[in-house]
């Protein structure tokens, strides 16, 4: 896939491997994983970090590798379920921290010519996500700008 704001080609990463049924050294009962996802979920984590969590340390000491194949439901609908999603979803918060952090840097340095084109292209990513976004997860006149990513954000 190539990449969105240059000519070049992305390298391929790597593909998650098949899998049918959770393996069997990992024999986690799916009601304790749910309850475990929204604990991690009420206490501030993003859902790749919940399942990073549930990856590296697990649910009563048992390891998780693949929350969709214990439970049969992925992460964010376990939290639309319980009403613990969070209000604006992970990218595009992720992009708006990005481009806060980068309008902060220019407003220190005006001549750092190579942050102000990454904070245009922060932007129209921006834009573009929170078109996809708009009437489902962001209501329907939200608009970008500065002050409300600091809103959100905060």
């Amino acid at each position: 896939m190539a990449r969105m704001h240059t000519r070049r080609r992305g390298s391929s990463g790597s593909d998650k491997p098949t899998a049918d049924e959770n393996p069997e050294w990992s024999d986690v009962d799916a009601d304790a994983v749910e309850e475990r996802v929204v604990e991690l979920a009420q206490q501030g984590d993003d859902p790749s970090q919940i399942g990073m969590k549930l990856r590296d340390e697990g649910v009563q000491g048992v390891p998780v590798p693949d929350v969709k194949l214990v439970t049969g439901k992925k992460v964010g609908e376990i939290l639309d379920e319980h009403d613990a999603a969070p209000e604006v979803p992970e990218d595009l918060r992720n992009l708006l921290a990005r481009a806060v952090r980068l309008r902060d840097h220019m407003d220190e340095n005006q001549t750092d010519y190579q942050n102000k084109r990454a904070l245009q292209n922060t932007e129209s990513k921006i834009r573009r996500l929170i078109d996809y976004y708009r009437g489902d997860e962001i209501d329907e006149e939200f608009t970008y700008s500065y002050e409300a990513a600091v809103e959100i954000i905060e």
